[in-house]
């Protein structure tokens, strides 16, 4: 098993591109590219995570959350990795998929043992928006919570 799940109804060339925008997208905000983090979401996107105090939305907001989730991390010494694992990706229509995942992520302190920060699940609505996949609205969720309507 290779933690991704490919759907009847979903392309291969379809899920290849997700998994690499999902990809991406980890590699962006670890590295502390926090606008082409941001970009990765449609100019009013959304993110929902019970970790924070409320939704993030649009892009300036989106960028500001990735730039203190970087600061943040390297000002307590440590590297953080995000891990999106078990990629399931369903139609809703022409262009908008729900894509399901776990989320891991790992958090490894200058000369110390990784550990592990938070696991969840990710539900996200990705959109296609000239020709490439973006994700329209993210909903993090940690398993004693309710599965997003």
């Amino acid at each position: 098993m290779t933690g991704i799940e490919a759907r009847a109804d979903v392309g291969v060339a379809v899920f290849v591109e997700i998994h690499q925008l999902y990809g991406r997208q980890s590699h962006l905000i670890d590295e502390g590219h926090a606008a082409e983090w941001s970009a990765t979401f449609t100019a009013d996107g959304e993110f929902h995570s019970p970790s924070y105090p409320a939704p993030v939305v649009g892009a300036d907001a989106l960028t500001a959350f990735a730039d203190a989730f970087f600061t943040n991390a390297s000002a307590a010494g440590e590297t953080h990795r995000h891990v999106l694992t078990n990629i399931a990706v369903d139609h809703v229509g022409d262009d908008e998929l729900e894509v399901n995942a776990y989320l891991q992520i790992i958090a490894t302190p200058s000369g110390g043992d990784s550990r592990l920060v938070r696991f969840t699940t990710v539900t996200d609505r990705v959109v296609r928006v000239g020709g490439q996949w973006l994700i329209a609205r993210r909903v993090v969720r940690r398993d004693d919570q309710a599965r997003p309507a």
